[in-house]
């Protein structure tokens, strides 16, 4: 039995399955968007994750909800789009007013050039970001009024105010969400198709042309809806149109996580075989074969220098966005939800760091008791009251990637019968903090200073490579589950310092190899930092 306690409760040995791959209208619970609410808001110490089947928030058809015509206003709105040529917007969704035929897209081949005209002309828009508190913010009607002001007299006075539940979302807002994400998702999906479409090497593998295409195809299903909601009575129609399209694309995009990393894995077969190089070793005598193998080993060292600096900026690049792109959907289908105490879509108001920690804590000591028959105790201290506005899947990832690297270091690097050393987790903030920091420190042997560079890369990974082979062969529709192997596909270091920037914070290691590693996670307090939205 694994010894696993913190100073101020027992830990429950149950694991807490918290996805973030889920079907939102139907899980989003087990996401975590909504798992163990009392504990997270209120500092409680049951640890527990309660499973509620959520179905879908019906349409208010009362009179005192209908809705008047919305200008293309939103309080993301970016004022350097640039306008469309005349030949752009013969390509462009025409409005339900519109005299020109309607063109459909999905008939198109990926390939022809209407589609990567349609791409490379919202490739060419700038991206607009948003913070945490404008996420809060729209979803508790505050940007409202700027609908208003543009329809004097039009019918937004009776429907403008605030709802007095704030976690409770207006059809009103609900459209203003949707008409936001109908102009912005098109040209976030648009830089990542462009950025497939040129990256080097990768770009030729049958996975990550898979996730192009699949890119390719919400990008062209989004584009089928009408840009903006037509007058009153058809409003809410339009954006539950819209929702059941953005939930089929938040559905099928689960598993684009697993589909880059065996992208990676391809792409390292490929240079260890020297198919990038032109050179192969298959049908080769003996004296040729050491040819190719001096001529392999130069290639593969300027290959993989190459990969080191041009494919690691692009999974940096188009995870963040991913992130982005998955934060944006998630909060809209999660607004059109039953409310909940303290959370505003997928942000907690009142999250707990301290609750957070003690989930991830039950969930690695689960997968490391599995693996080894025992696990290290964990100590938590510091501010364990205080909350903050944040995303609590977000802090669990981040969390649950560091405490089983922790666990996994400190099982081997002192034997599977000997007496753990404690991993500690320090949660530190002030009043005066910008940032909220989680350190976590073990014993486990630290890492080798030549190794510190490696960590943080995609394609480097400790686990054994028959586990990793299993893990790209297998589709598995989550980002992240205790279903996963404590080593596995390389990406969890990385990942977790681009959930943490993603609001602001950051991620950083420090090791004495011989004795032990120190990881400090930092979040920021306000949420007023925009996205690192990459070009």
């Amino acid at each position: 039995a694994s010894r696993h306690s913190t100073e101020h409760s027992t830990m429950t040995p149950t694991p807490t399955l918290l996805r973030l791959g889920c079907r939102p209208t139907q899980t989003l619970h087990r996401c975590g968007y909504f798992s163990s609410l009392k504990s997270i808001s209120s500092g409680a110490s049951k640890a527990s994750v309660s499973y509620v089947q959520i179905s879908r928030c019906p349409t208010n058809t009362s009179t005192t909800r209908k809705l008047a015509s919305l200008p293309s206003t939103s309080p993301w709105h970016s004022d350097q789009t640039s306008k469309s040529s005349i030949s752009d917007r013969r390509w462009l969704s025409t409005s339900a007013s519109s005299n020109e035929p309607k063109i459909d897209y999905l008939s198109l081949p990926h390939s022809s050039p209407e589609v990567q005209h349609l791409i490379e002309h919202h490739a060419r828009k700038p991206q607009t970001s948003a913070s945490l508190q404008t996420l809060m913010k729209t979803g508790r009607g505050e940007f409202l009024h700027k609908l208003s002001k543009h329809n004097q007299g039009g019918g937004f006075a009776s429907v403008t105010s605030r709802p007095e539940d704030e976690s409770e979302a207006t059809p009103l807002v609900l459209v203003q969400v949707a008409s936001f994400l109908r102009r912005e998702l098109p040209i976030r999906l648009a830089h990542r198709i462009h950025d497939l479409s040129r990256v080097a090497y990768l770009q030729d593998m049958k996975s990550v042309q898979q996730v192009k295409d699949l890119y390719t195809t919400s990008f062209l299903e989004i584009l089928s809806v009408d840009k903006h909601p037509p007058t009153r009575e058809g409003s809410e129609k339009w954006e539950e149109q819209f929702a059941k399209i953005l939930e089929n694309i938040y559905e099928r995009h689960s598993s684009v996580l697993v589909q880059m990393a065996r992208g990676a894995f391809e792409l390292r077969a490929a240079i260890r075989k020297g198919a990038l190089l032109g050179v192969d070793d298959d049908g080769c005598d003996e004296g040729q074969k050491t040819k190719n193998d001096k001529e392999l080993q130069v290639g593969r060292d300027a290959v993989e220098f190459e990969l080191m600096e041009s494919t690691h900026a692009f999974l940096d690049r188009f995870y963040i966005s991913r992130i982005g792109i998955r934060v944006l959907i998630g909060q809209y289908l999660s607004l059109r939800q039953p409310p909940v105490e303290n959370y505003v879509g997928i942000i907690c108001s009142k999250t707990s760091p301290y609750e957070i920690v003690k989930r991830a804590i039950d969930d690695a000591a689960f997968m490391c008791t599995r693996k080894y028959g025992d696990a290290p105790e964990v100590i938590i201290t510091g501010r364990l009251d205080m909350t903050f506005p944040y995303v609590p899947t977000h802090l669990h990832y981040i969390m649950l990637e560091l405490l089983k690297n922790s666990m996994r270091a400190t099982v081997e690097y002192h034997g599977v019968d000997a007496d753990y050393p404690p991993i500690k987790v320090v949660i530190a903030d002030g009043s005066d903090n910008e940032d909220v920091i989680i350190k976590v420190s073990d014993e486990g042997g630290g890492i080798p200073r030549s190794n510190m560079k490696r960590i943080w890369s995609y394609l480097f990974t400790t686990a054994d490579p028959e586990i990793q082979e299993g893990m790209v062969a297998f589709n598995e529709n989550v980002d992240h589950s205790i279903d996963s192997p404590l080593a596995g596909l390389g990406y969890g270091l990385p990942i977790s310092r681009s959930y943490a920037r993603y609001f602001g914070g950051d991620l950083s290691i420090m090791s004495m190899e011989g004795y032990g590693t120190d990881c400090f996670v930092y979040l920021t307090r306000l949420g007023n930092t925009r996205e690192p939205l990459p070009i």
